[in-house]
């Protein structure tokens, strides 16, 4: 089974800066995308950042110039380094990430992450 666990989530204040960090561990044999996404209760849940291999990443408009995602292969480790955070970007953090979990497969599965809670509030 594959899971995707996230992690660094908390309250900071505006302004500030906060970095998530997305783990994806299990049968495992390549990962093709990895990408943050939020929520706010009673809203969609919108794209925040995308990783593409062998393309360059992609932003939400709403973070643009602020936010950077970074992936270590080595790891299967994304994190979302959020910088000039506003209130908001308050919301829950959504890890997602597709995944081959067969060796003579081709089909990439879809996972996601449990959220991590990020409240920026000063």
């Amino acid at each position: 089974q594959v899971q995707v666990v996230e992690s660094g989530g908390g309250l900071v204040q505006p302004g500030g800066s906060l970095r998530l960090s997305c783990v994806v561990s299990g049968n495992i044999f390549g990962i093709r995308v990895m990408a943050w996404h939020r929520q706010v209760p009673g809203k969609r849940r919108e794209v925040v950042a995308i990783q593409i291999d062998g393309e360059e990443a992609e932003y939400g408009d709403a973070v643009k110039g602020r936010f950077t995602i970074i992936r270590d292969n080595g790891k299967n480790t994304a994190y979302l380094q959020m910088n000039s955070l506003k209130p908001e970007d308050t919301a829950t953090y959504y890890c997602m990430s597709d995944v081959r979990e067969r060796e003579t497969s081709s089909e990439w599965m879809r996972h996601w992450g449990q959220g991590t809670q990020v409240s920026v509030s000063s």
